[in-house]
């Protein structure tokens, strides 16, 4: 079950309903887990992780709106707010759906599993041929976009990349890393206690991050500051990480870019 904050967007709302009724869906996201954790013993990209990457979409394009950052599909195409909310719950929903298949390029697999769900619920919401051909186009590139080796071209395709690799509290790092391990990989992961979206002042968005340890700027420097550089969204955040904890005598008190 998915649940967010869809404040007064009927579209977003009738767009939770179809997919919180949609087993085949789910199932895809349990049967991606079951790869990832259970075969591969790495992270989770399962429903905990959708709902996450869901929220913080969501999060992460209401600031801008509310700093006056207009997203692309009203900028392109004479689009709604409304629309762009869909567009990046909608990308965030199915972006690892690939996973079922491979772990290695799943978001190219991810796009053409999505097409079957895109093309099921979007003509529930919108009447319009040429809106859901719009919203479909977006959504894609946004699902192929959180792939650290792409560009993201859209505000909204860099928002999924970042609200992507902003799962990262407690070890749910998007580094992969063998559960159980003892490596660079998993120790950063552990470091992570809390990752907060706020509204910045310096720049639009703030992301703090506490840590328990210094080992956890390995996580912050290797993943998140890759997968927020060449995203147009790039330069309206700021991302602060300190360390929390009194008994470590840390290399560093604060990470900052």
């Amino acid at each position: 079950m998915i649940r967010l904050d869809v404040k007064d967007n009927d579209r977003l709302e009738e767009l939770l309903n179809l997919v919180n009724k949609d087993k085949e869906l789910e199932t895809l996201w349990k049967c991606a887990n079951i790869n990832a954790i259970d075969r591969m013993g790495f992270n989770d990209h399962g429903p905990v992780h959708i709902q996450i990457v869901c929220r913080n979409s969501l999060e992460l394009l209401r600031i801008l709106e509310r700093k006056k950052i207009i997203p692309n599909v009203i900028k392109d195409h004479g689009l709604e707010q409304e629309d762009a909310e869909v567009i990046v719950v909608l990308a965030s929903l199915l972006h690892d759906i690939g996973m079922v298949i491979r772990r290695k390029d799943h978001e190219e697999f991810s796009v053409p599993l999505s097409l079957k769900f895109i093309d099921k619920y979007l003509p529930q919401i919108y009447d319009s041929e040429e809106t859901r051909t719009i919203i479909k186009s977006e959504v894609l590139h946004a699902i192929m976009g959180h792939s650290k080796e792409e560009e993201p071209l859209t505000i909204e395709a860099g928002i999924v990349r970042v609200a992507d690799a902003l799962d990262m509290e407690q070890g749910r790092a998007r580094i992969p890393f063998e559960i159980g391990s003892v490596t660079i990989h998993s120790v950063s992961a552990l470091a992570i206690e809390r990752v907060q979206i706020l509204e910045g002042e310096k720049k639009p968005i703030l992301v703090k991050i506490l840590m328990s340890n210094s080992a956890g700027i390995f996580q912050i420097d290797e993943l998140l500051k890759e997968k927020i550089k060449s995203t147009p969204i790039e330069k309206l955040i700021r991302v602060v990480a300190e360390i929390q904890s009194e008994k470590e005598k840390s290399i560093v008190h604060n990470f900052e870019f």
